[in-house]
């Protein structure tokens, strides 16, 4: 029975009559030797505590069920632990939790003493007098501090460096807490904080607050602990020495310390908040505190209610927490839990009906690929593969709002407006992880680590059958860059023709063609990748990659080398060594500056006298920029060189740029849509005309060099740097049809 009854999913603390049942059952339980006191406090927070006790003997004591209690052992002794649940905003992080200690200045130290310094009081066995009136340890900790205030700081201290040292955790634990609940329980054990020194008075001279706090300090699950009060909008301090009034919905500045008095009025606001607010948000995020709460009204938790050694309480439930962190159970590797993370996703879909039984079996890796929708009779094995794979791409990177919303709750992640790199990151990794599941060998789950964050977005595929993309690579850019963007990483790792950077220079060997070592250049899967995009390579990069599919068709054998047309060379096979070659690492690096000039673009051939320079097509009006050759005539042996332009150089802006550039709006004007529209579709055809006139120039350039009898006009250097603008220019420009038709209405 309740004494405050209101309706919600956070419980109200029974009757102090039931309380008071509850705590005589629990110190008959047999091994249990904790002090009343500890459980007076805990009581208001046990949730249906009746549920756990068991029924009267023949002399009408009750005692804990079976199932509620557990007895553990650790190296340095035996405790009784109870199972119970638990008000959420119960429990109380824990100064002494081993993770922050660094914090706090020993008491061992002989040179602590100075008020400047943070120190933590020492813990101490509880010590208590017995039905005997004898003294003797109880298992219960205890503690003194000077005062109330410092007792509250301790408190804050401890939260606030459990909040800087939780930041390296890979997912958000509030966040996780509300969507998903609380999975594991805490465990936590009574401690009473004594006040040296009380001072405070009311108007009829007594103790405004207790001496003495009793509370269930957090040993396992700190952080849980945090962030369940920091939704509550509670802190650990305030459920150990007292609530303010405000928080309950009363007037004045009071402290309420008892929580079986703040403990009932604390539910039944929560409760009027939630039934206050509606329960049609998909996402309990964006809700009221009541609402982001709810799925932690009530958790599950440990409280240690005995040991046959208290005066080891404290190593004993230390050693159980430390072996937790120090030697958890056997652990995942990188590839286990990235595929343990897509099956929970592909679960999360089942469950909540997203996707049908079958697919999810498929995609988990428990069932052929040829049960999979859509598979036909005629489909290859590279084929096959391709098709789970993308399938398992598409779940991961959905732009369903509603699977978005499940594989957030799945993997604890961020809004998808505020996904961040790491979190792509963990979804590549996983699809990588899946994906290897349909090859001989998995590979590093990190070389799928090719997307930006804005696959945050979605990824949306062509649907097209992998024999078309292939047969149509050669012309087709779209298909082209489907092939190289989503298939290439993978079934070049799964040859170990490449492979994820391992971080450091002598990971990154091979085996040479005559059986030696030789050190690769270290390169990621995004330069590899950035390597098969280049104009100059599409040929050759289309090869590749039919020769990879025609390998996986044909038993998995080694793939076959390809010549620059995209020849297979049968007999040769494809190598690390020999793809850095063909396929050399690009740095994208600036230059390096030099002390003397660079050489002319020239040759200094000695030539008759100068040609004039012919007349060329009226050009586009542009913002002038650096010409990537010069038409000017050659020059005698004796003219002193001109130095090169670097192709990355900028050229300065003059008053006559300003004037022929119609397309720049002035500083005032506001970048509006329809003059974003404009300036882009001007830009464009601008680079439609440029890259007309370059053709012309080079026209120019030969026609001029034939007549001054110079074969190789363009300089080794120089002719290097410009292709290699022109290969990143080829690969800026090849993203931009995509872009413009993400934001194109639909035909």
């Amino acid at each position: 029975m309740s004494e405050v009854n209101v309706d919600g999913p956070f419980p109200i603390p029974v009757s102090r009559e039931d309380q008071e049942a509850w705590i005589r059952a629990v110190l008959a339980t047999e091994g249990v030797n904790l002090p009343r006191g500890a459980l007076k406090n805990v009581a208001p927070f046990i949730v249906d505590p009746d549920d756990t006790l068991s029924e009267p003997d023949a002399h009408g004591v009750r005692t804990l069920k079976a199932s509620a209690v557990r007895r553990i052992r650790t190296d340095a002794g035996d405790m009784v632990v109870a199972v119970v649940r638990m008000h959420g905003v119960g429990g109380v992080q824990w100064g002494h939790n081993e993770r922050i200690s660094s914090i706090w200045r020993s008491v061992a130290d002989p040179t602590v003493g100075r008020e400047t310094e943070r120190t933590l009081a020492s813990v101490r066995p509880w010590m208590g007098v017995d039905d005997d009136g004898r003294k003797k340890c109880f298992a219960a900790l205890e503690s003194v501090v000077a005062n109330r205030r410092m007792l509250i700081m301790n408190a804050e201290d401890a939260a606030d460096e459990l909040k800087r040292r939780d930041r390296v955790r890979p997912y958000d634990l509030e966040e996780d807490l509300v969507l998903n609940g609380q999975q594991d329980p805490g465990m936590y054990v009574p401690q009473q904080v004594r006040i040296e020194d009380n001072p405070e008075r009311d108007s009829d001279g007594n103790p405004l607050y207790p001496d003495a706090y009793w509370g269930w300090m957090a040993v396992r699950g700190n952080n849980r602990t945090q962030k369940r009060q920091s939704i509550f909008r509670l802190t650990s301090s305030e459920v150990l020495a007292g609530v303010p009034a405000e928080k309950l919905e009363r007037e004045g500045d009071e402290i309420i310390c008892d929580p079986r008095d703040w403990l009932p009025e604390f539910s039944a606001v929560l409760n009027r908040e939630f039934a206050e607010t509606g329960d049609g948000e998909l996402d309990p995020t964006n809700g009221s505190r009541a609402r982001r709460a709810a799925a932690i009204a009530v958790v599950d938790a440990h409280l240690v209610i005995g040991t046959p050694t208290p005066q080891r309480l404290y190593r004993i439930v230390q050693m159980n927490n430390r072996r937790d962190h120090v030697h958890p159970p056997l652990e995942f590797d990188a590839l286990d839990r990235s595929r343990a993370l897509g099956r929970s996703v592909l679960g999360m879909y089942v469950a909540q009906q997203a996707m049908d039984e079958k697919t999810a079996e498929v995609l988990s890796g428990l069932a052929p690929i040829r049960e999979l929708a859509g598979v036909s009779a005629d489909m290859t094995v590279s084929e096959l593969r391709d098709l789970r794979s993308m399938r398992l791409l598409q779940e991961l990177f959905p732009v369903d709002p509603r699977k978005r919303h499940l594989l957030r709750r799945a993997l604890s992640e961020n809004p998808p407006s505020q996904l961040k790199s790491g979190e792509i990151n963990q979804r590549a990794r996983t699809w990588s992880a899946l994906t290897s599941e349909s090859y001989p060998a998995p590979w590093n789950p990190r070389v799928g680590q090719v997307f930006s964050t804005r696959a945050r977005e979605g990824i949306v595929l062509s649907g097209r059958r992998l024999p078309d993309l292939l047969a149509a690579a050669d012309t087709d850019d779209d298909a082209f860059d489907e092939l190289v963007s989503y298939r290439a990483a993978h079934w070049l790792a799964s040859f170990g023709i490449i492979e994820a950077d391992r971080g450091s220079l002598d990971g990154q060997e091979a085996i040479g063609d005559a059986g030696e070592r030789i050190r690769r250049s270290r390169r990621t899967v995004m330069n590899c990748l950035q390597a098969l995009r280049h104009e100059k390579s599409r040929m050759m990069a289309v090869g590749v990659l039919k020769s990879l599919a025609a390998a996986m068709d044909d038993g998995d054998r080694r793939p076959w080398r390809v010549s620059s047309s995209g020849k297979e060379m049968v007999g040769r096979e494809m190598t690390p060594l020999w793809f850095d070659s063909e396929f050399p690492k690009d740095t994208g690096t600036r230059p390096r500056k030099t002390v003397n000039p660079a050489p002319p673009l020239l040759t200094t051939a000695t030539a008759p006298t100068p040609l004039p320079s012919p007349t060329l097509p009226t050009l586009s009006p542009m913002t002038p920029t650096p010409s990537l050759v010069t038409s000017a005539p050659v020059q005698p042996t004796a003219a002193p060189p001109a130095p090169a332009v670097s192709a990355q150089s900028e050229a300065p802006a003059t008053d006559e740029t300003d004037e022929a550039d119609s397309s720049m709006p002035s500083p005032e004007e506001p970048l509006t849509l329809e003059t974003l529209v404009t300036r882009v579709e001007e830009r464009i055809r601008g680079l439609h005309a440029a890259s007309a006139e370059v053709g012309e120039l080079l026209g120019h350039l030969a026609d001029q060099s034939r007549a001054a009898s110079v074969a190789q006009p363009i300089g080794r250097h120089q002719a290097d740097r410009t292709v290699r603008l022109l290969n990143q220019t080829l690969s800026r420009l090849r993203r931009l049809p995509e872009l413009m038709e993400e934001m194109t209405e639909p035909v």
